[in-house]
C-alpha cells in the first residue's frame, strides 16, 4: 500500500452524524408546553396525544368500571328488593340535589374556559375560571356534607337513614360518597393546577397539564348525572 494512500485514508473524513433527535428532550420541551411526550412520534392508535392525556384516559376507563359495578349493584339490589325502603326512612331531597348537579355542571363550563384561556395564553383568565372550578366542586362537597349531617337543620342521618339499615341506606351512601371523593380528589387536583399556573409554570401555551385536568373534571360531572339520574330520580315502588 503506498504511503499518499495511507495518508489518505489517515486524513479522510469521517461521515457527519446526524443529530439525534430524542423523544422529548431539549428544545422540544419549550415548544410543547413542559411536557417531554409532546414531541413523541404520532402514534398510528393515540395520534398526537401526550403520555399523560394517555394515561388519563385508560384511568377514566378503569375508573368508569367501577362506578359502573357499583351502579349493576345498586340496580340488581332494587330491582330484587320487595322492600326498598325501611320504615321511617327519609325520602332523598331531589330539589336541592338537583341544584349540586346543575353547580357541578356549571363548573364544567368553567373548566372548558380555563383551558381556552390557558390556550390562548391568558393567564388572570385562565386564573379566575380555574377558581370558579374549584370554588363549584368545594360548593358540591358542602352541599353533600349538609345532605348527610345537616347544616342549620337535621340530615338524612338523623332522620334515620343509616349506613348498613338496609340496602337503600348503604347502596346511597356508598355510591354518593365514592362520587364525593372524587370530587374531592378533582378539587385538590385543580388547586395544585391553580398554584401552578399562578406559578407561571403554564405560559407560552404550555396547557396540557389542564387540559388533562379538565378531563378528570368533565369525567366526575358526568358520572354524577348518571348517579344523579338512577339514584335520585328513576321512582321507587311503594312497598306493599
Amino acid at each position: 500500500m503506498s504511503t499518499s494512500a495511507v495518508s489518505e485514508k489517515e486524513v479522510a473524513p469521517k461521515p457527519a452524524v446526524a443529530p439525534v433527535h430524542g423523544h422529548g428532550h431539549g428544545h422540544h420541551d419549550d415548544e410543547h408546553g413542559g411536557d417531554p411526550h409532546e414531541s413523541w412520534d404520532p402514534d398510528p392508535h393515540f395520534g398526537k396525544a401526550s403520555l399523560g392525556k394517555i394515561g388519563m384516559w385508560f384511568f377514566l376507563c378503569s375508573d368508569a368500571l367501577s362506578f359502573g359495578g357499583l351502579l349493576l349493584a345498586y340496580g340488581i339490589l332494587r330491582g330484587s328488593s320487595t322492600q326498598w325502603h325501611n320504615p321511617g326512612e327519609p325520602e332523598l331531597g331531589i330539589n336541592f340535589t338537583a341544584g349540586l348537579t346543575f353547580l357541578l355542571i356549571c363548573s364544567s363550563v368553567t373548566m372548558v374556559l380555563a383551558h381556552a384561556a390557558a390556550v390562548e395564553n391568558k393567564k388572570k383568565e385562565t386564573l379566575l375560571f380555574l377558581g370558579l372550578t374549584i370554588l363549584g366542586g368545594a360548593l358540591f362537597l358542602c352541599g353533600q356534607y349538609k345532605e348527610y349531617f345537616g347544616i342549620g337543620g337535621p340530615g338524612l342521618i338523623d332522620e334515620g337513614l343509616v349506613f348498613g339499615h338496609s340496602a337503600y341506606a348503604s347502596t346511597f351512601y356508598l355510591i354518593t360518597s365514592f362520587h364525593g371523593c372524587h370530587v374531592f380528589t378533582g378539587v385538590t387536583y385543580l388547586t395544585v393546577i391553580f398554584i401552578r399556573t399562578a406559578m407561571g409554570k403554564f405560559e407560552g401555551g404550555k396547557h396540557n397539564a389542564i387540559e388533562i385536568a379538565g378531563l378528570f373534571w368533565h369525567f366526575v360531572d358526568l358520572v354524577w348525572i348518571i348517579v344523579f339520574t338512577f339514584v335520585y330520580l328513576v321512582p321507587s315502588t311503594p312497598s306493599p
